[in-house]
């Protein structure tokens, strides 16, 4: 059985970034008490991280399998909205010389509310968890970086593979990064994420791809693949 190895604390993340991981029990808790003590109390003292592990490594592998045809060895790769890492984790495993950029935000926020941001306010991530699952998930500390997207520059750099699975243009306009994306980009760089709306990207790149169709969710997303800005 394969799962990641997740203390407590970073279980008590993962559930917040990935609200289908919470049990039915837990999700009842969040609507009777309020977001409040969900993200400060039930969330983490009324789970069982094995079972966490397990289920978020099981989603990870699907998501990677969603992307696989489009990684290779020796990838660049950035990652905006990458949570705790697992995908960046699998990727790992699997493509053992790439590389990994990841912007995040270093805070949880009190009140943690799923749905459309348009001014991308939201968090819940702590940057030395995020550290700690990494190396305890054997991601050498040299082949990756993160950026804390509230304190410091963009890395102005081209990138291969640029990935914002559930977070670009799901939760967040697009527009928010969307110059840092033509920049890091070149025309070969698969740049894949979620969208309601994919037929709005045939206006902004010459490739848009749909991998991906998750008609269980509200949202209705599709996961797409673009290329090349025009």
């Amino acid at each position: 059985m394969q799962s990641f190895v997740l203390s407590r604390d970073a279980a008590h993340l993962v559930i917040l970034q990935r609200i289908e991981l919470a049990s039915p029990r837990l999700k009842k808790i969040r609507k009777l008490f309020g977001r409040y003590l969900f993200s400060r109390i039930f969330s983490k003292y009324l789970i069982n991280p094995k079972v966490i592990s397990y289920n978020y490594y099981n989603i990870m592998k699907n998501e990677f399998l969603t992307i696989k045809e489009f990684l290779n060895d020796n990838n660049k790769f950035l990652s905006i909205g990458s949570g705790m890492g697992g995908l960046e984790v699998i990727i790992n495993n699997n493509f053992k010389e790439s590389s990994f950029t990841m912007i995040e935000r270093d805070f949880v926020s009190k009140k943690i509310k799923y749905g459309w941001d348009n001014k991308n306010s939201e968090a819940y991530n702590n940057f030395k968890l995020l550290e700690e699952f990494l190396q305890k998930n054997k991601v050498d500390q040299k082949k990756y970086e993160i950026i804390d997207y509230d304190k410091q520059k963009l890395p102005p750099r081209k990138f291969d593979v640029i990935t914002s699975l559930y977070s670009l243009d799901f939760h967040y306009d697009f527009e928010i990064y969307r110059d840092y994306l033509s920049q890091s980009s070149n025309k070969n760089t698969a740049i894949i994420f979620d969208t309601i709306r994919p037929q709005f990207f045939k206006n902004i790149f010459k490739f848009v791809e749909i991998i991906k169709e998750d008609n269980n969710t509200l949202h209705k997303s599709k996961r797409i693949v673009c290329r090349e800005f025009i």
